[in-house]
């Protein structure tokens, strides 16, 4: 999906500031970065596992990195970034919590998006006893990218199992947002975060 059709997108272009230096993981073929760096002229960077990925990355001018995310992010020095941004891969992570817990290590803040396997679709499928296949969940089982499945609730609160801090979040079911029933009415959601200690010591 492109740049122009990822409503996720959208919702992470209003939280990064212009001219900041954002490092994007998971960052595929490089289109968030080329739109953040076309519209707000950020300091962009991304690591990427995939050979095509990291191709397409550099066809379009970006700096990347070649790492496999499960690692870590060692290479990174501590709050190095304005803004890290994990969009549509923390469910294909196994290493759920220690690569959130260095998001917050290397960003000053954090964005997450991810799909939502509470929504309303979702749990249907379930219950009619088969794997749920959807426009933010488009693969079958046997063949999904995905190792995790997560509902927005299960997101919340594993955010403060992790020490991260919640500043803003917007649930969107396709391009609208959703403000009542977020758990089962939310395809994706995007959050704003930040390590809790950096809020005055709380």
């Amino acid at each position: 999906m492109s740049a122009l059709t990822r409503p996720d997108f959208r919702a992470i272009a209003r939280w990064v500031e212009p001219y900041a230096s954002v490092l994007d993981l998971g960052c595929d073929t490089g289109d968030l970065l080329k739109l953040l760096t076309d519209e707000l002229d950020v300091k962009a960077y991304g690591v990427e596992i995939r050979d095509e990925g990291v191709l397409a990355c550099a066809r379009k001018g970006l700096d990347v990195i070649q790492q496999d995310l499960e690692g870590g992010l060692a290479l990174f020095e501590n709050q190095s970034f304005d803004f890290v941004i994990l969009s549509q891969t923390l469910q294909t992570i196994h290493r759920t919590a220690p690569i959130l817990r260095e998001m917050l290590r290397v960003g000053k803040e954090c964005i997450v998006s991810f799909p939502n396997f509470g929504h309303w679709t979702h749990r249907l499928a379930v219950l009619r006893g088969r794997m749920p296949v959807s426009k933010s969940l488009p693969y079958q089982w046997y063949d999904t990218p995905n190792v995790r499945v997560m509902t927005i609730a299960d997101f919340e609160t594993l955010a403060g199992e992790v020490g991260l801090e919640i500043l803003d979040r917007i649930v969107l079911d396709g391009r609208q947002t959703v403000t009542w029933g977020r758990n089962w009415r939310g395809i994706s959601a995007v959050y704003r975060v930040r390590a809790v200690n950096k809020a005055g010591g709380r």
